[in-house]
C-alpha cells in the first residue's frame, strides 16, 4: 500500500522548471478557442451553420468564414497537442524524481480528477462543448505511447487521421445515398407515383433529420436556454450525455489522440520548446498556411455553393483533418516565432500567465457565457448575431490578460490548478506566495 510520505519529494512544477513558450502558446490558444466555442455558447445550431442562427450575410458571413479558414479545428487540434505535451512532461519529471511505479499512480489519480472535472463543466456549468472529459479518456490512452520515439508518434498520429479520414468517406457516402432516394421519393410524389417503403422510410428520416435545425426548433432550443438554472440543466443534460458516449469513439482517437502523440513528437524534436532555429519555424509557417488554408478553403466553397446543404458540410468533411492539421502546424511555426521575438515582451507575458491558469481560464469562459447568455443572467441567448459576439470574446480575452497576471503576482497557481494538483498529489503544495 503505497502511503502518504511516498510521495514527500514528488511536488508540483515549480516556477522555474516550466517551459515559457508552451505557457505562451497554451495562453494563445485558450483565447483562439473561444472564438470558437462563443457561437455553442450564445447560438442554437449555429456553431458550423451560419444559416441556421447568426447569420450568413455580411459581417456575419465573413466572421464565419475566417473563423473557418484559421480557427475551426485548428484551436481544439493545437489545445489536444498543448494537453498531450503537458502529459508527457508531467509523467517524464516524475520519473527523472525516482518516482518509479508512483508515477503512475500520481498519472492516473490526475486524469481521473479530470474526468470528473469535465463532467461538473459539462453538466453543471452548462456547456455542451466540453472538452475535458474527453481529453481524460484519452489521456488514459496517452500513457502508454510516452517512451516511443518522436517519428513513431508521428507516424501513429497521421495514421489516426488517416483512419477518422475513412469513417468520414464512409459517411459521406451513405448521406449520398440517402439523399439520391430523397430526391428519386420527390420525383416520384411530383409524377404522383405511391412510394415505396424504402422511399418513403428514407423521405421520413431525412426530413426528420433536417427538422432538428427547423426554425420552430431553434425558437425552442432559444426559449429553453432562457429559462432558469435548473431549467437550463436540465435541458443540456441529455445533449451532454449523447455527446459523452458517442463521441470518444467517433471522432475523439482520430481528433484528440492524434493530436496528442503529434505534440509529443514535436516536443521531443525540441520544435515546442523554441529550441530549433527561426527558418525551421519560418519554413512551418511556409508550408503549413498555404495548403491547409487552400484545403479549409475548398470544403469552405463547397458549403457556400451549395449554401449550407446538409451534404455540402458532410463532403466537406472528407479533407477536414488535413486542413486543420496543416493550419495548426503554420499557428505552431508562428507562435513560435512570436515566442523567439524581443518585441511585445508585456503582451507575451500576460499570455503566459493565461496559459499558466488555462484549467482555470477554461472554466472560467463557461461560467461568464453562463451568465452572459442563459436566464441565469442575462439571457442573451440567440440574441446577438455571429459578428457580435465576438464583443463577447475580446471582452473576456481583456479580462483575462489583465486578471491572471495580477493572480500569479500572489498565488503560485490557478485556483482549480492548486485544487487539481492537491487531488493529485494527496498533498497540498503552497498556493499563497511568500
Amino acid at each position: 500500500m503505497i502511503t502518504q510520505t511516498s510521495y514527500a519529494a514528488l511536488t508540483p512544477i515549480q516556477t522555474d522548471e516550466r517551459v515559457t513558450s508552451l505557457d505562451v502558446m497554451r495562453g494563445i490558444v485558450l483565447c483562439g478557442i473561444l472564438i470558437m466555442n462563443i457561437n455553442g455558447f450564445g447560438l442554437a445550431f449555429g456553431y458550423n451553420d451560419p444559416s441556421v442562427l447568426g447569420g450568413d450575410t455580411g459581417l456575419n458571413l465573413y466572421t464565419w468564414m475566417m473563423s473557418n479558414l484559421f480557427f475551426e479545428g485548428t484551436m481544439r487540434a493545437l489545445f489536444s497537442l498543448l494537453f498531450g505535451v503537458g502529459m508527457f512532461i508531467f509523467l517524464d519529471r516524475l520519473q527523472k524524481k525516482g518516482a518509479g511505479i508512483n508515477a503512475a499512480d500520481i498519472y492516473f489519480r490526475r486524469i481521473s480528477w479530470l474526468l470528473v472535472f469535465g463532467l461538473i463543466h459539462g453538466y453543471l456549468l452548462l456547456w455542451v462543448g466540453e472538452i475535458l472529459y474527453n481529453y481524460a479518456l484519452m489521456g488514459f490512452l496517452v500513457y502508454s505511447f510516452r517512451n516511443m520515439v518522436p517519428k513513431k508518434l508521428m507516424y501513429i498520429g497521421l495514421i489516426l487521421m488517416i483512419v477518422g479520414t475513412g469513417w468520414n468517406y464512409y459517411d459521406y457516402r451513405q448521406d449520398e445515398k440517402w439523399f439520391a432516394k430523397v430526391e428519386e421519393a420527390d420525383l416520384a410524389l411530383a409524377s404522383g407515383q405511391e412510394l415505396t417503403k424504402e422511399l418513403n422510410e428514407a423521405k421520413d428520416s431525412w426530413e426528420k433529420r433536417e427538422s432538428k435545425t427547423s426554425p420552430e426548433a431553434t425558437e425552442k432550443f432559444i426559449e429553453e436556454m432562457q429559462k432558469g438554472y435548473f431549467s437550463v440543466l436540465a435541458h443540456l443534460a441529455p445533449i451532454n450525455y449523447d455527446f459523452n458516449v458517442n463521441e470518444p469513439y467517433r471522432g475523439d482517437l482520430w481528433d484528440v489522440l492524434s493530436m496528442m502523440l503529434i505534440g509529443i513528437a514535436l516536443f521531443k524534436w525540441g520544435i515546442l520548446s523554441g529550441e530549433k532555429s527561426s527558418s525551421v519555424y519560418w519554413l512551418m509557417v511556409g508550408i503549413g498556411y498555404p495548403i491547409g488554408i487552400a484545403v479549409n478553403y475548398y470544403e469552405m466553397k463547397l458549403v457556400l455553393d451549395a449554401q449550407f446543404s446538409t451534404l455540402s458540410f458532410s463532403e466537406s468533411n472528407l479533407t477536414y483533418y488535413w486542413g486543420r492539421f496543416f493550419v495548426a502546424m503554420g499557428h505552431v511555426g508562428l507562435i513560435m516565432l512570436f515566442c523567439k521575438s524581443p518585441f511585445f515582451i508585456l503582451l507575451k507575458k500576460s499570455l503566459a500567465a493565461v496559459g499558466k491558469m488555462a484549467l482555470t481560464n477554461y472554466l472560467m469562459h463557461s461560467v461568464i457565457c453562463m451568465f452572459v447568455f442563459t436566464g441565469v443572467g442575462f439571457g442573451l441567448f440567440g440574441q446577438l448575431e455571429r459578428f457580435e459576439l465576438l464583443y463577447v470574446v475580446i471582452s473576456i480575452w481583456v479580462f483575462q490578460l489583465i486578471l491572471s497576471p495580477i493572480w500569479l503576482k500572489y498565488f503560485h497557481f490557478g485556483p482549480v490548478e492548486w485544487i487539481w494538483r492537491s487531488l493529485s498529489y494527496m498533498q497540498k503544495p503552497p498556493f499563497r506566495k511568500a
